[in-house]
């Protein structure tokens, strides 16, 4: 019998069945018994069916074999991940601050919802983590390093002993360009471990400071206030590297020798 011949009784009856209990779609359901989706959605919505929303309804296709995935199974090129990373951290760039302020302040909610314990074994984590990267380099550090002796600079990593005999180390030392690079994270500008640590690293950071610029040497500063993504390292590494090649072409002169990267 064709859908349009039936009482409400049956339609009520296959819709329920169909997309309820057999989970169908709205369009094969309408397939099925030759008439139309909307036709079956007004319907449903009569009958006081609950309809799946669009993701539900997407998940369903998907689970069903209906709509292959558009991005499972397929690989994508190096370049190609690096351009949608870097997309999206300049789409969060450009969020106004109302929007980010309600991303905060959702993050904000769903770590108040984490029990006890789970807050501290990530803080105890993270902690790790940060002592970890003072001793051996931060990621970012790491990553720029990569990045420069890929494009053919000379590099000393942690360069030590060369700042008048004391044991203060240069993050990334670049010796044919009389360049200090320093990655300054959050513990350099926020009181991560407290103000007296904050205290100290910043008469740490003026010190040696003024032993790179006393060296000759062109000091560029790198503030890492968020956390390391290589989409968002990418960026920093191009906009070193713009410095970089301006540095080649004419050597700043004595006032104009540290640059600040990042915000």
């Amino acid at each position: 019998m064709k859908y349009e011949n039936m009482t409400d009784s049956d339609k009520k009856k296959i819709i329920q069945t169909e997309y309820i209990d057999n989970n169908i779609s709205l369009k094969n359901i309408a397939i099925k018994y030759d008439t139309y989706a909307n036709k079956i959605r007004r319907d449903a919505i009569k009958f006081g069916i609950s309809l799946r929303d669009k993701s539900e309804a997407q998940k369903n296709a998907l689970n069903s074999g209906v709509h292959k995935h558009p991005t499972k199974g397929t690989k994508r090129s190096l370049s190609t991940k690096n351009k949608i990373g870097i997309s999206l951290v300049e789409s969060w760039n450009n969020l106004s601050e109302t929007e980010i302020i309600n991303r905060k302040q959702t993050a904000k909610k769903l770590w108040d919802k984490k029990s006890k314990n789970d807050k501290e074994n990530m803080l105890t984590k993270a902690n790790k983590a940060v002592r970890q990267a003072s001793k051996d380099g931060s990621k970012l550090e790491k990553f720029l390093s990569e990045c420069l002796i890929k494009d053919g600079y000379k590099i000393e990593f942690h360069k030590e002993q060369m700042l008048l005999n004391t044991k203060l180390q240069i993050d990334i030392f670049l010796p044919t360009m009389n360049v200090a690079i320093e990655v300054d994270g959050p513990s350099h500008f926020a009181p991560v471990w407290g103000d007296d640590a904050l205290k100290r690293n910043i008469n740490y950071d003026n010190k040696k400071t003024g032993l790179i610029l006393g060296k000759g040497l062109v000091l560029i500063r790198i503030k890492q206030s968020k956390d390391f993504s290589k989409s968002r390292a990418l960026l920093i590494y191009q906009d070193l590297k713009q410095h970089l090649d301006q540095i080649n072409i004419r050597f700043p002169n004595i006032d104009n020798r540290t640059i600040q990267i990042g915000e």
